[in-house]
């Protein structure tokens, strides 16, 4: 069985850092694409930043870049997000998504993925 569990989330004030993790198990993810999506009250979710299977290739949100770095450790097959410089309107709640075939990393937004977390909650005080 597939999963995709997300932790790190919880409470900053404006101006803080939060690094989130997603781990997967049931099979390996270390040769497919991964990325972080969020999703904040009555918005559609959205997408944050991918990394490909390599880590040597990453594409962000605009209204990310400069504030958030997505990284990944095959070994323990987990993605990171650290995200820097928060704001009020980074707050949602934020989902790891992966897939069984390749996915360019630099359209991953553009996607269905065919596994996700549960999602982890990020708030944002001002």
């Amino acid at each position: 069985q597939v999963q995709l569990v997300e932790s790190g989330g919880g409470l900053v004030q404006a101006g803080g850092s939060l690094r989130l993790s997603c781990a997967a198990s049931g099979r390996t993810f270390s040769s497919y694409a991964m990325g972080w999506f969020r999703q904040a009250p009555g918005k559609e979710r959205e997408f944050v930043a991918a990394i490909s299977w390599s880590g040597g290739s990453t594409s962000y949100a605009d209204s990310v870049k400069g504030r958030f770095t997505i990284s990944r450790d095959a070994a323990k097959n987990t993605v990171y997000l650290q995200m820097n410089s928060l704001k009020p309107e980074d707050t949602a709640v934020y989902y790891c998504a992966s897939d069984g075939t390749f996915r360019s990393v630099s359209s991953w937004g553009e996607y269905e993925h065919e596994y996700w977390g549960q999602g982890t909650q990020v708030t944002v005080s001002s």
